[in-house]
């Protein structure tokens, strides 16, 4: 199970950077490039508070799956516990 949380570390991480991607690329440019006063607010929440939000919290979530953050060990009671250092 543990290995399967490094594996889905790397799935976080890609997910993080194809909401980046779609975030800027997709949403805040088209916006910015309408040239229609309704759509500036929107391209800016998108590139400037959402893209930081969501792509953080990802790139975040999946850099300490893969640094092993998440696993749980066994002990011979059979009681879980989550690694500590």
């Amino acid at each position: 199970m543990n290995q399967v949380r490094k594996i889905l570390g790397i799935v976080w991480i890609a997910l993080g950077l194809v909401a980046g991607y779609y975030l800027i690329v997709s949403q805040a440019i088209p916006k910015f490039e309408s040239g229609k006063p309704e759509d500036k607010i929107p391209a800016i929440i998108y590139a400037f508070i959402l893209t930081p939000i969501i792509v953080g919290g990802l790139l975040v979530f999946g850099y300490y799956a893969l640094k092993g953050e998440y696993e749980i060990s066994e002990d011979a009671e059979h009681h879980l516990h989550i690694k500590e250092d």
